[in-house]
């Protein structure tokens, strides 16, 4: 029955071996370095395991949400939803104010008749969300404020929205393994971007900043097929509305690119374009928030010539259908970041997709129906703080970290050699097999190695040695007194277990809170530490004492172990 479990025990050891071989040595997507020069290690290592900010170079963005702008333009679209929802219901709502002053946020809705004031209360209630919000009266007026505790959430859960959707947009781009978490005080509104790989942050930056404000409405224009109704200046635009924008009247610019310029002709010249203005009337039918999908297609093949052609979730295309089957023989505005992309001529109703045309490349057009997808901001960022680490920077801290640790190994493996001599190499296997599957459980984790990482992997070494030496420093004290071999090991193990799995665990419980509370490098430490420590228990007390198994069961009567 002895032999039986020692064959269990050692086919245990062989299977987590191979399998730690296999992750770190196995088959690779891509070919591996051949040479051993720095280069074909730091090639190595960024095939199979990823590579933080520090080692393999890339980009370091720290941005802020802007959170206040958040708020403002929320109490603005309360206040045109609310005078809408009332307008319709033909009650005598007769226009809206905002106010945003010293962080106090608020909506006036003026009644012309204050009698009718529950009634507009009653109405707004069933599409707009005051819920938040505190609802009192002044004069003609019903206010809703916004509490600072209401502030502080809806602040705190555009930042996580924000978080979200960049999020959405990096995954997409196809930076491998980023960092992506918030930074600083709670109430700053910081995000953290770290991007391994990249070191031209710029494209990276313009796609997570990229406003993707979509709304489709009407264009104030004659209801026939002739040419859409345009202005050569913004002033005209505004003087065919009475001067001035309104609630339910913007003036937006159109780049009409189907018409020949000074420049050139706009059909086969992207960059030949007649700016002129168009009347849009808000509110608008749908928006991007309602998008299901939206894709880059090329309609001739040429680099300059792409579009982009998105559709509605159900809701979306059922408003959809219905605004254009009331619309047709008028122009539809496919408006963008306060820019008039296309208009469109209603010929039939249309339920579920549209285009946005506008001879853009392709490297434009697959961006923007990223943005597109991911959705819009909830405010918009700006960049507090950028670093760029270069890829040789990144292959000398690869070396140095490598220099390190086969310097710290080589040490340790000479000093068991000397001091423990025959159990010194029991130590050796043990502490190979633990840096071999530390290494293959970063891998299987899919963990990211940053150089403090290479500390805690040292560290966790140390640690590995320090469990060896209380071993056989209590299998020592057995044999002095007076103890058998085979009871001297059983009683070495078992005392120096305990001892052992105290030391570990304080300093697991250590790592967690660097982990839970630190940033992405700290984090990393953290991470290569609590496996190698948890791996060592395998190792050095598993392993090791399966060895001195062997050793006694080649030799039942043996009398002199070499320790």
């Amino acid at each position: 029955m002895k032999n039986k479990g020692l064959w269990i025990r050692t086919l245990i050891i062989l299977a987590i071996t191979v399998a730690g071989i296999y992750l770190v040595f196995g088959p690779r997507r891509t070919p591996v370095a051949s040479d051993f020069s720095w280069s074909g290690i730091k090639a190595n290592l960024a095939e199979n395991i990823n590579l933080g900010l520090d080692l393999k170079g890339g980009s370091h963005l720290v941005m802020r949400v802007k959170t206040d702008d958040y708020l403002k333009t929320l109490t603005e679209n309360n206040g045109q939803a609310a005078l809408t929802t009332a307008q319709d219901a033909k009650l005598p709502a007769t226009a809206y104010t905002v106010k945003a002053e010293n962080g106090n946020y608020s909506v006036n809705l003026t009644l012309s008749d204050t009698s009718q004031q529950q009634a507009v209360l009653d109405e707004v209630k069933k599409k707009v969300d005051f819920s938040a919000w505190t609802q009192s009266s002044s004069g003609n007026d019903i206010v809703w404020s916004l509490p600072n505790q209401a502030q502080e959430l809806m602040k705190r859960q555009a930042v996580d929205q924000a978080l979200k959707i960049i999020e959405s947009r990096i995954n997409a781009f196809g930076v491998k393994e980023p960092t992506l978490q918030k930074h600083g005080a709670e109430t700053s509104g910081q995000i953290l971007l770290q991007m391994p790989g990249v070191d031209d942050p710029e494209r990276v930056k313009k796609l997570i900043g990229a406003e993707s404000n979509l709304s489709l409405a009407k264009i104030i224009s004659p209801p026939n097929p002739s040419p859409v109704q345009t202005y050569p200046t913004k002033e005209a635009a505004l003087q065919s509305i009475g001067g001035a924008e309104t609630q339910t009247r913007k003036v937006y610019p159109y780049a009409d690119r189907d018409e020949p310029s000074a420049a050139g002709n706009a059909k086969t010249d992207p960059a030949a374009k007649v700016n002129k203005y168009v009347v849009v009337e808000y509110p608008s039918v749908v928006d991007g928030s309602e998008l299901r999908e939206a894709n880059a297609v090329s309609r001739t093949g040429s680099e300059g010539d792409y579009q982009i052609s998105f559709s509605f979730k159900p809701a979306g295309a059922q408003k959809f259908g219905e605004w254009t089957g009331k619309n047709i023989n008028n122009y539809m505005a496919v408006v963008l970041n306060g820019e008039v992309k296309s208009a469109a001529f209603i010929k039939s109703q249309i339920f579920d997709s549209g285009e946005i045309s506008g001879k853009f490349t392709k490297t434009s057009a697959e961006d923007l129906a990223l943005t597109l997808k991911s959705g819009a901001l909830p405010a918009k960022i700006e960049y507090q703080e950028e670093r760029t680490v270069g890829p040789s920077l990144g292959a000398d801290s690869i070396k140095a970290g490598v220099e390190a640790s086969l310097g710290g190994v080589a040490f340790v493996i000479v000093f068991m050699l000397f001091y423990y001599r025959g159990a010194g190499v029991n130590a050796v296997i043990a502490l190979l097999l633990n840096m071999l599957l530390t290494m293959a459980a970063l891998i299987v984790i899919k963990s990211t190695l940053t150089l403090p990482g290479i500390a805690g992997l040292i560290l966790g070494i140390g640690m590995a040695v320090d469990s060896n030496v209380l071993i056989f420093e209590r299998i020592r004290e057995e044999l002095r007194a007076g103890r058998s071999i085979s009871d001297a090991i059983g009683l070495g193990f078992d005392r120096a277990f305990i001892t052992i799995i105290d030391t570990h665990i304080t300093t697991i419980i250590s790592s967690t809170i660097l982990y839970l509370y630190g940033s992405g490098p700290i984090r990393g430490f953290a991470v290569t530490l609590v496996l190698g420590l948890l791996i060592n228990l395998f190792s050095a007390v598993f392993v090791s004492r399966t060895i001195f198994m062997w050793l006694l069961h080649r030799n039942a009567k043996m009398e002199t172990i070499s320790i």
